[in-house]
């Protein structure tokens, strides 16, 4: 479900909710929704729900160069 086509019709999977969002940021080669950014930043860390947001950006992997 990663083709071009299928992106444009339903969006891309959120890498903190893992659903399919048609409206969000790009950071590296994850997707955030708008819906997970707003909440993220508004959470106050000694919230719980702040460490599964640290958990599920773990996922974000920064890409490498080559040369």
């Amino acid at each position: 479900m990663s083709s071009p086509l299928v992106q444009r019709q339903y969006g891309e999977r959120c890498v903190i909710c893992e659903q399919m969002k048609s409206k969000g940021i790009h950071l590296y080669t994850s997707f955030i929704c708008t819906d997970c950014e707003k909440d993220l930043i508004h959470t106050e860390i000694s919230n719980p729900k702040y460490k599964y947001y640290l958990k599920q950006l773990r996922k974000i992997t920064t890409p490498e160069i080559f040369s």
